[in-house]
């Protein structure tokens, strides 16, 4: 099972860092459990970015003005809804995943987003708010739980399968015969 953890945001807008700064920090952590990226690229131009995996942990800011800057807020696909835009350029996840499917192009089964409420308006130049700041370490920690998550399901059902192996008795071509004499 392939894994992607995505960064989203322009590192030089403020507070839409924070989903490229995030996993950046977590790159080396992440090495051998899942693939980072980055992007600043948003709608259809990320289609590429999730083709070949089978999960996805989405990192970005939003703003809704319903929550404190710095909140994390975590949902699946279906938890979503769909976004209003005016192109598929500026589509949402639930658009990109069904355009992703109608194209036969695939979309990772398993995609969670974890997106920090930012407050004002994104300024090229200014530097992250101290609340979306503080945020980064808490928001780092649900990434790698989330893969970690993810890999213990693996693991599980690696396991289970070994067990059912172990009992087999059928020989499979290549066994080897003992032979008694």
């Amino acid at each position: 099972m392939r894994t992607l953890v995505l960064g989203l945001g322009n590192e030089y807008a403020g507070d839409d860092a924070v989903g490229v700064l995030a996993v950046r920090a977590l790159r080396d952590e992440l090495a051998g459990h899942a693939d980072v990226a980055e992007s600043g690229a948003s709608g259809l131009a990320l289609l590429e970015v999730f083709s070949g995996y089978d999960r996805a942990v989405v990192v970005d800011s939003i703003r809704t003005g319903r929550r404190p800057a710095g909140t994390i807020v975590e949902a699946g696909l279906a938890e979503l809804g769909l976004a209003i835009a005016p192109s598929l350029h500026q589509a949402g996840m639930p658009e990109l995943a069904a355009v992703a499917r109608r194209l036969g192009m695939g979309f990772p089964d398993r995609t969670r987003v974890l997106a920090v409420e930012v407050a004002g308006p994104l300024m090229f130049g200014a530097p992250l708010s101290e609340p979306v700041a503080a945020a980064i370490p808490s928001l780092g920690r649900r990434v790698l739980d989330q893969v970690k998550h993810w890999a213990s399901e693996d693991s599980g059902a690696r396991a289970a399968e070994g067990r059912r192996c172990a009992g087999r008795t059928t020989p499979r071509p290549g066994d080897r015969e003992e032979r008694r004499a």
